[in-house]
């Protein structure tokens, strides 16, 4: 009777602890994250429409601007650094920015894509596959470089251009993108980049000045006029960047929530707002609103916005707008002529301060009630501090960008040489490079 009484306690204490096993292991299974359909179809839009942004978006922008016999160059430009970036990124890119790392640098864990699988998730978005995460990063990967080109539009080797934007994927966009999103050292100061105004438009923009500078004025720049070709094509383009920064923006909430909702209603407003703040402005100095104006305005809107998307709400988004507009204006403008540098395609005037007017921004006008938490978050909610950390984070970005795009672009001179002859400049780009003409 004794060792049967003994049998019968430890089976209930044997049985007791299996249900407390199952059931400490049901709540764990509850609570950790699941592959959310929702989540994965929204992403996957929005990874296809930031594509879309590149490819035809930013190329038909760009290639309207220039002049007829460069016109094929130019969108080659995009169209090659899509796949570049594309094959790079797989190769080591998404590992240098999103693996484990250190401050500045991610490592090499998903060297060649390694450990990815169906399966797999990424810790920045743990409801979808990490496979739709890699792709919808590589996106912002591909548009970042592109971007660079319409500094340099008119000039630079398409050998020395491949050259330079796989060295700067590698050596500027990974590290930056790991520094404020991979968990490197910006974001954990705080720095507030909710979809790439540090990551891709200050970095971008800053590229493409520190470009224009060292390959230099194109021949005839400030003496001949150099109208854009076909403004239609830019237009159209505008019009696609528009509509794709729905994914940029809203798809950085990496969930199709309240969160994507209110980052694609403050986008389309403050968009809309710098469009008409840079018509307006140059209505009133200038005599005449431009078509290549406005649309100006709304991707400088489009850039302003991008930080703050996740974090504020509508009123803010047109003050955000409306300021936008009007200081890239004067800096595409007034700024650039003042200055002399020749920025062909407004890379540094509207990218590179969008995303600086952007980022301070946010640090304004971020709340709580938009953001989530419990603390004050921007200045309106009464947190000064988080301005300040904003200005150390575009100043971070600034230095580190121009420092490592003058040393990339100083060996790629040396190694195949940047800009193209004389002859070649004054022909155009087309048939000499490319061996091709618009009829």
């Amino acid at each position: 009777m004794v060792g049967s009484s003994k049998w019968g306690k430890g089976a209930l204490t044997a049985a007791v602890s299996a249900v407390g096993l199952i059931w400490a292991g049901a709540a764990m299974a509850q609570d950790a994250p699941k592959l959310d359909t929702g989540d994965t179809a929204w992403m996957l839009t929005s990874t296809a429409l930031v594509l879309m942004m590149t490819i035809p978006g930013l190329a038909l922008f760009y290639g309207g601007m220039v002049r007829k016999m460069n016109v094929l160059a130019t969108v080659m430009q995009s169209f090659a650094i899509c796949s570049l970036v594309t094959v790079l990124w797989m190769i080591a890119g998404y590992s240098l920015a999103f693996s484990e790392g250190n401050a500045l640098f991610g490592g090499l864990s998903n060297f060649f894509l390694a450990g990815l699988t169906l399966e797999s998730t990424n810790a920045l978005a743990p409801t979808i596959p990490e496979s739709v995460f890699m792709t919808f990063q590589m996106t912002f990967a591909i548009i970042t470089p592109a971007l660079i080109a319409g500094a340099f539009a008119d000039r630079m080797k398409f050998s020395a251009m491949l050259w330079f934007i796989g060295l700067w994927l590698i050596l500027v966009y990974c590290p930056v993108a790991h520094m404020v999103w991979g968990g490197g050292f910006m974001g954990g100061l705080g720095v507030l980049d909710f979809a790439g105004g540090t990551v891709v438009h200050i970095n971008a923009g800053v590229a493409g000045l520190v470009a224009a500078l060292v390959l230099g004025k194109r021949k005839g720049y400030g003496k001949t006029p150099f109208p854009p070709h076909n403004l239609v094509l830019s237009v159209i383009g505008a019009s696609l960047l528009w509509v794709g920064w729905f994914g940029f923006n809203a798809g950085s909430a990496v969930a199709a929530s309240a969160n994507a909702g209110m980052a694609m209603a403050v986008t389309q407003i403050a968009t809309a707002a710098a469009a008409l703040a840079w018509m307006f402005s140059e209505w009133a100095l200038r005599g005449k609103p431009s078509v290549l104006g406005i649309i100006s305005g709304a991707v400088a809107g489009l850039v302003a916005i991008t930080p703050a998307a996740g974090y504020v709400g509508p009123g803010s988004a047109l003050v955000l707008g409306l300021i936008s507009g009007i200081i890239c204006f004067f800096a595409a403008t007034t700024v650039k002529n003042a200055l002399g540098y020749d920025d062909s395609l407004d890379a540094f005037g509207v990218h590179g301060v969008g995303g600086i007017v952007g980022a301070i921004l946010t640090g304004v006008f971020a709340t709580q009630a938009i953001k989530g938490g419990t603390d004050p978050v921007g200045w309106i909610d009464g947190n000064f501090s988080q301005v300040m950390t904003q200005i150390y984070g575009v100043v971070i970005t600034i230095v580190y960008t121009a420092i490592v795009t003058f040393v990339v672009l100083k060996v790629v001179d040396l190694i195949v040489g940047l800009r193209v002859d004389e002859a070649t400049e004054r022909d155009g780009l087309d048939l000499a490079l490319h061996g091709e003409t618009i009829q």
